[in-house]
């Protein structure tokens, strides 16, 4: 019998563990999605938890928009947490076959009680490794891998296993936060100082890839680029109501961390990107 893979992300430890504990306000913030929002105007954005769940349907909607999906399509989301995305996909159309995959069966367990196929469609959760796809070549029209990508082992990876997934002139949309170049070094100091609170708080991420590395990547996969959509300014107040959420559960280190990635942001050392690609 194969081993359960290790998984080691701290925040996902917490937030299940909050709503194991009936946390209503955990439960109601990312009992769906486990990503940041995108308000179309931030400064009408009210700091309530109801605004932000609607914030990260739109941000989970818009990536999808990107990969150019609609009603018959077969997709697949990496890294899907608690099957937010396969939710919207089977809410919004009809005739798909909708496929989760994660590497933490713990979310995927939430995810198969949480949602049911409707409209004609199929869902199927599945364990595995979004850099080893236990699925056969061009099974799917588009990939997804919404706000997971810096989790991964490796993003080459990932995209020569997404290109291999994917029919011809399918799709892979994606979101990540992207450091500028020319801030890089800078960005690469500070992590030296936070990395161990980083992974204490978020585990494994790196967020040091570029989009000019983003370009390699693509080219050396086989994949063409279809857009690129800075959303930086319209995801930014998803941070002061984390920092809330964080500072109700007594989770100092994490609120802390989680400030200095919005002063990364605000500052403009890093950007919040959207990433579509097509298969040459």
């Amino acid at each position: 019998m194969t081993p359960d893979p290790i998984v080691n992300l701290p925040y996902f430890d917490g937030l299940l563990e909050q709503i194991d504990r009936g946390n209503a306000e955990a439960l109601q913030a990312f009992g769906r999605h486990v990503h940041w929002g995108y308000w179309d105007d931030p400064a009408k954005a009210d700091g309530s938890i109801a605004g932000f769940v609607a914030a990260t349907e739109a941000l989970c909607q818009r990536v999808c928009d990107a990969g150019q999906i609609g009603g018959g399509s077969r997709v697949l989301d990496c890294g899907c947490g608690f099957g937010g995305t396969i939710a919207s996909l089977n809410e919004r159309f009809s005739q798909m076959q909708l496929v989760g995959l994660n590497i933490d069966d713990r979310q995927l367990a939430r995810a198969r009680t949480e949602v049911q196929a409707q409209r004609d469609n199929t869902i199927a959760f599945v364990q595995g490794d979004a850099c080893q796809l236990p699925f056969a070549d061009g099974s799917f029209d588009v990939v997804l891998a919404v706000e997971c990508i810096f989790h991964f082992p490796s993003r080459l990876r990932f995209f020569q296993e997404a290109r291999r997934v994917l029919r011809s002139g399918g799709k892979l949309a994606l979101c990540d936060f992207v450091p500028l170049s020319i801030t890089l070094p800078l960005l690469k100091l500070m992590d030296q100082f936070a990395k161990s609170a980083i992974e204490r708080t978020y585990g494994p991420v790196n967020s040091q890839v570029t989009i000019a590395d983003y370009r390699t990547l693509a080219t050396t996969a086989g994949f063409s680029p279809i857009s690129t959509e800075d959303i930086t300014r319209n995801t930014l107040p998803t941070y002061p109501l984390i920092r809330q959420l964080m500072r109700q559960t007594g989770t100092t280190e994490m609120e802390q961390v989680t400030q200095g990635g919005e002063w990364v942001s605000r500052l403009g050392l890093s950007r919040y990107l959207i990433l579509a690609y097509e298969v040459c």
